[in-house]
Formats: C-alpha cells, sequence, structure tokens
C-alpha cells in the first residue's frame, strides 16, 4: 500500500471480516500483518482487496451484508439474559416476530422503542425494527419467525446456558482418572492395536480402582484404505469414528457365521494378533487390512428385521452427513486419495451424484461401519458408569482436519480452504507452526447457522461424560496462514465466541458432560476467565505452573475449575522426564537450538527445584527413588483445588518414552508407541491390575 488512507481502508475491512491487523508477539512487543498478509486472508475469506477500488466495493458490502436480511442467519442467546433482535424490512412496512419453540408453544416478541435511520441497499430503503428477547427462555434450539408485507421468513434460536454447572458428583472433591492413549493399550484380543473393548475393560478396571474418568486419544476417522495418517489429531472427520478401533468379535453378527465364513474371520485375526506381542512401532495399516476384511464378511451376514431396523434409523437419524462420509470413503476406494476429477469435487457434483448410485453398497458399508462404532463407543461408556466412575469416558476433540480429508470434501465453503491453521512464532518453534488443517470460515459457518459445528459436537458428546477440547483459544480466534505461505506470515482470524462457545454449552449441557478447555501456551488477556465464567475447566500441567520466580507453583494456588496433570501427551512419561530422555531424543533428532549441556543443566534445574517443592510439602525424603518420586508428583497435584486431575497410563507402569515428539513427522514413531514398562517390557491389559508400579501408584492416589 502506497498511502496511509489505502493502508486504513484496508485495515477498516480486515478488522471489518474479523481479521487483526496487529497481535501481541511471544517477546512481549506488538507486531503489524503485513498488507500483503491482510489481502492474502481475506482472499481465503473470498473477500477481495487487491486494490483500494477492490477494497472501497468490499467496504460497502459488508456494511450493508446485515441489512439484506430480514432475520440473523442464526440467534444465539444466553439464557437468564435479555436481548435485542435486529429485523429488516422495507422502509415503513409492519412486522411482527414470535419464537416457536423446540417442545412446542408459541412466543410473541415485543418490539422495542428504537428508531434508526432506514438505509439505501441494492438500490432500495431498508428500516430496522428492534424486537426484545426475554430472559427466561426455555434452553434449546428454537426458531424465530418474522412475518409481515416484506417479510415471512424463519431462523434458528439457539437459547444456550449462561454457566455450564458441574455435576455434582465432581463438584465437592477432586476426582482422579487416567488419561490413555487408546491404539496403545493392547490386550490378548485386540488385534494388535488398542481397541473400544480394551477401552471398556480398561473402564472397568480402572473405575473399580477409584478413578472417575478415562480420558482417551480423539477416536476421530482415519483413511478408509492405507496408508493411515497416524496423528489422531489430523483425522479426515471430526463427527466419525476411526473404524480401526471395533472390535471385530463384539459385532452381533459375528455370533452367526457359517463355517466357512468363520474360517475367514479366524485367518483374517491371525497375523493380526500376532501384533500384539510385537514391541516394535504399531502397524496401523496391517491391522486395519485385517480388520476390514474381516468386517467385509461380517457386513454380508444377513441382519435380523430388529437390527435391520436399527440400522436404517442410525442413517435417517445421522443423515446427509453420514450419506456424504460414506460416499466420501467409497470414492477413495475407487478413485485413490486424489486429486479427482472436478465432477467429484463436493459431493453435490455430477459426477459424486452418480456415485450415489454405483457405489451404494460401499456407502452402506461404511455407514455400517459407523454404527458399530457408536454401539461400541455405548457400550464403553455404559461399562465407565457401571464400575462407578462419575464421568466416565472423556473423549478429545482435535482443533481441525487433514486438508484432503472427508470434511474438507464434503463441508465446502464452511471449511476456508485457502488457508491453514497454525500458531505464530514463540520461543520454541521461531519459524511458527503450520498444522495444515482448513480453518472453519466465520461467515459461512453463521450462514449455515452453526449446523456442521453443531452436528459434530452432538456426535462427539454423544457417549461422553466429558469432552477435552485441543486448543479451545480456537473458539476466540486462530492463526490463518495463506496456503502457500510461511508460519510466521500468518495472523489471528475472529470467531464469535457468543455462538462458538454457547452452542458448544448447550451440547454439553444436553449431554449432561462437562467441558475441558486445552488452553495451554499463549493465551489471549482474559479468555481463561471468561471460560472459568463459563463453567469450562481449564488445562494445568505441573512442569508448566510456575509462580513469578520460576518455581514450582504451590499446590494450593492451582485453579480450581481445572483438569490438573503430571505431564501431557506431547511429554515424555514422567519417569523419561527425570531422566531427562527428552534432552537426549531431542539431541538425538537434532532438533535442539542450544549445545547440549545448556538444555542438560536447565533441565536438572528444573528437576532439583521440583524435588525441593515435593520436600517442602513432606512428600519425599532425601532420596527417593523414581518410582517414589513419580507418585509423590501425583500426591503434590492431589493437593491442589483442582476438580480433576489427571494421571497418564504410561506414568502409572513406569514408561519412558514419548508417545510424540512435536516437530517430527517420520523421525520419531509418533503416536505409535505400545505401552511398556521402564525396561521396555509389553504391558498388556490383562496384566494391568496386577503390575507392582500401577497397584503402587493406585493406592497413592486413593490415600490422597
Amino acid at each position: 500500500m502506497e498511502h496511509a488512507a489505502e493502508l486504513s481502508s484496508l485495515h477498516a475491512l480486515a478488522r471489518a471480516h474479523g481479521v487483526d491487523t496487529e497481535f501481541d508477539t511471544f517477546g512481549g512487543g506488538r507486531a503489524e500483518a503485513s498488507p500483503d498478509t491482510l489481502v492474502a486472508v481475506l482472499a481465503a475469506l473470498g473477500v477481495d482487496a487487491r486494490t483500494p477500488e477492490r477494497i472501497e466495493v468490499a467496504l460497502r458490502e459488508v456494511a450493508d451484508d446485515p441489512w439484506r436480511r430480514v432475520l440473523p442467519p442464526v440467534v444465539v442467546h444466553r439464557q437468564g439474559r435479555s436481548g435485542e433482535l435486529l429485523v429488516h424490512v422495507a422502509h415503513g412496512d409492519p412486522v411482527s416476530v414470535r419464537i416457536e419453540l423446540e417442545s412446542g408453544g408459541v412466543i410473541e416478541l415485543p418490539q422495542a422503542d428504537a428508531w434508526v435511520p432506514p438505509r439505501m441497499v441494492d438500490g432500495r430503503e431498508v428500516g430496522r425494527a428492534t424486537f426484545l428477547l426475554p430472559e427466561g427462555l426455555p434452553l434449546g434450539w428454537h426458531r424465530l419467525r418474522a412475518d409481515g408485507p416484506s417479510a415471512g421468513t424463519h431462523t434458528p434460536l439457539a437459547v444456550v446456558p449462561d454457566r455450564l454447572e458441574l455435576p455434582a458428583a465432581i463438584a465437592d472433591h477432586p476426582r482422579w482418572g487416567l488419561m490413555v492413549q487408546l491404539y496403545s493399550v493392547r490386550s490378548q484380543e485386540s488385534w494388535g492395536l488398542g481397541d473400544l473393548r480394551d477401552l471398556a475393560d480398561l473402564a472397568w478396571l480402572t473405575g473399580t480402582e477409584g478413578a472417575d474418568f478415562l480420558l482417551i486419544n480423539p477416536l476421530h476417522a482415519a483413511e478408509p484404505v492405507p496408508p493411515l495418517t497416524p496423528s489422531p489429531y489430523l483425522p479426515t472427520s471430526r463427527r466419525f469414528i476411526n473404524s480401526l478401533y471395533l472390535r471385530v468379535e463384539d459385532v452381533h453378527e459375528a455370533g452367526y457365521l457359517s463355517a466357512a465364513d468363520r474360517a475367514l474371520v479366524e485367518w483374517a485375526a491371525e497375523p493380526a494378533l500376532a501384533l500384539d506381542g510385537d514391541d516394535g512401532p504399531i502397524d496401523r495399516d496391517a491391522v486395519w487390512a485385517a480388520k476390514r476384511q474381516a468386517l467385509e464378511v461380517l457386513f454380508a451376514v444377513p441382519r435380523t428385521p430388529a437390527r435391520a431396523l436399527a440400522f436404517a434409523e442410525f442413517r435417517r437419524r445421522e443423515g446427509q452427513g453420514l450419506e456424504d462420509f460414506a460416499l466420501w470413503c467409497a470414492l477413495v476406494e475407487r478413485e485413490g486419495p486424489g486429486p479427482w476429477p472436478e465432477d467429484l469435487r463436493d459431493p453435490q457434483a455430477p459426477g459424486a451424484r452418480r456415485a450415489r448410485t454405483e457405489l451404494a453398497d460401499r456407502i452402506a458399508f461404511h455407514s455400517w461401519l459407523q454404527w458399530l462404532c457408536d454401539q461400541q463407543l455405548g457400550d464403553a461408556q455404559r461399562a465407565a458408569r457401571e464400575a462407578g466412575m462419575a464421568v466416565g469416558v472423556m473423549h478429545d476433540l482435535a482443533v481441525g482436519v487433514h486438508p484432503d480429508g472427508a470434511d474438507a470434501w464434503a463441508l465446502g465453503g464452511v471449511l476456508a480452504g485457502a488457508a491453514s491453521v497454525g500458531a505464530p512464532p514463540d520461543m520454541y518453534n521461531q519459524q511458527g507452526q503450520d498444522w495444515s488443517q482448513p480453518p472453519w470460515h466465520p461467515a459461512e459457518l453463521a450462514r449455515a447457522a452453526y449446523r456442521p459445528y453443531r452436528e459434530l459436537l452432538r456426535t462427539v458428546f454423544r457417549h461422553a461424560g466429558a469432552v477435552r477440547i485441543d486448543h479451545i483459544m480456537g473458539l476466540f480466534r486462530l492463526w490463518w496462514i495463506p496456503r502457500g505461505q510461511a508460519p510466521g506470515t500468518g495472523t489471528y482470524v475472529r470467531y464469535d465466541p457468543e455462538a462458538m462457545l454457547g452452542i458448544l454449552l448447550l451440547e454439553a449441557h444436553r449431554a449432561g458432560a462437562v467441558v475441558i478447555g486445552e488452553d495451554l501456551g499463549v493465551v489471549e488477556p482474559g479468555v481463561r476467565e471468561l471460560l472459568a465464567d463459563r463453567g469450562v475447566l481449564g488445562t494445568s500441567v505441573l512442569w508448566f505452573e510456575q509462580d513469578g520466580d520460576g518455581r514450582p507453583l504451590p499446590p494450593q494456588d492451582y485453579r480450581r475449575l481445572a483438569l490438573s496433570t503430571v505431564t501431557t501427551h506431547d511429554l515424555p512419561p514422567t519417569a523419561g522426564y527425570l531422566a531427562e530422555e527428552h534432552v537426549a531424543l531431542r539431541d538425538r533428532l537434532g532438533l535442539l537450538t542450544e549445545p547440549v549441556p545448556v538444555v542438560r543443566a536447565r533441565a536438572r534445574a528444573e528437576r532439583e527445584r521440583m524435588l525441593a517443592a515435593l520436600r517442602e510439602q513432606g512428600l519425599v525424603g532425601p532420596d527417593p527413588t523414581e518410582r517414589e518420586v513419580v507418585e509423590a508428583l501425583h500426591r503434590y497435584v492431589l493437593r491442589t483445588p483442582s476438580v480433576l486431575v489427571g494421571v497418564s497410563l504410561a506414568d502409572a507402569v513406569g514408561e519412558r518414552r514419548a508417545q510424540n515428539q512435536p516437530g517430527t513427522d517420520t523421525e520419531y514413531p509418533n503416536w505409535k508407541v505400545p505401552l511398556a514398562d521402564g525396561a521396555g517390557r509389553l504391558v498388556p491389559l490383562e496384566q494391568l491390575a496386577g503390575h507392582p508400579r500401577f497397584r503402587s501408584l493406585v493406592a497413592a492416589l486413593r490415600a490422597g
């Protein structure tokens, strides 16, 4: 931009579309987004800002846009508060507005005496009427209807909780639970990868030991054919489930196989079952090849009339979203991973419409897999609650999806494909991070009345006692990187937190679930306080919680509304962290930017400060063993007022290897490490209850 006036107009346009023109840097200063970045991010939002003339046109468009609609595309209103509804009609025309309640009944809205000058829009004079939303509306998805000579339309009204109250079962005192990478916890019957039956069995085992929740990695859908992406945080769809986690033998039709079909299933299972004893990286491709072959056999078994009706009802309930996901899976099988021809570019393209008929059987198969996943997830949550867990299964919602996955294909303009989500430069990643995931398009998501978002939430909450939201700051703003540019050249794009957070709380309330926000790292001022006011728990990790002098934060100073833990999946298990294996690993992989002695000295100083804090609390003696330190760290966290305390299952068996090493891809077996003890011996699920380290840590937790 050559002139200050042009730059000012560009900044005004960016702000009108929720694009930050400046932001805080990790060093404590302020940085300004370059004009090129703003133009590119606006382009990803569908706004042309390449010339001053186009900027002026776009500014008029964004100002006129609300006046073109009688009602907003969706209204989100907090229960217990009054609000205003702006209605636009031809100037001088009368209009009335009513609420049609979800449960039946109608509420007529009063009009406020609030005159606003009319506005010329597209050659016609448009007036604005203001209606009042009352405080006492019931929670739920209702419908606003406007009627008049130039009206006659409706829009969704979401009445959302002002605050999500904690269930009474966990509000009084801390509840502990396990944090588990489910794929790593294998039994003798799990075909080489921890599955949903293992989840149910683990929930029962730990629930009877006093645990109240089981936090698991995201179970979102992966590719339908190899190679499968190992990371559970880069799924093809967040709404649907990874069929890899199915227990084949738990499928009802497995009990009604012919002798020949049973032999086929057993033949498929034989090499996969052998993987349960393999201490090498978990081979998802081999596991899925075996399971898919067996599931194809089971799919061909005739279902009973009751099962057939239940399956049909599941497809009807899940609607177009399921059909589109299953179509994408079928197309990947036929066409490969892409790129596809233009007539398959989205679910409504001509070739995709034809494929619905051509691939009807494969669409039914992938829909059936989702039905089975839904059943087995429900069984796992029931097992958890029947074992006495106050919360049960805690699911994890990833921040985004694969750019070439099912959601990116099916959701069209609701995802901004010309940008990807990431993080700005910080002290750990001085070039910034690009997570390669297309972000929600804020305006298009609102125009869709947030339907894809709420359908996603309903699926995730369906069999959950709690949901952890990865990078919950994304409900407020996300770091957008224009495709093809470096991560540091991005800027923040803002969302409507009243809508994003309100809809989340409404769906959680309906499910009776707790919400935990992963709010680690750089958090915009005021966000943590706002989340706490709305009843959303934060996340506290022992190693990151420090006072102003860099010492471990005393237990009494932790947040009450938090899930507090000793470690996280992006750190080594505690035994490995204490032994500085994270330093050795990063050195071996060439990830250190400082000399090894400097990094190692810093790690030792951190450990000594932590040991001093444990001694101050009377939790360890002068020369504690590794096991005693690990248990003392968990007892330290149990002394905090945090309502939930998470314990890594890896810590409970003495595992030392990290599940994920940030900054690596193929250099380290991320998300492929089977559960083992400190000596590298595999710990199958059958041995967990009697494992000495597990028994000792559970005893410490129960005593605490």
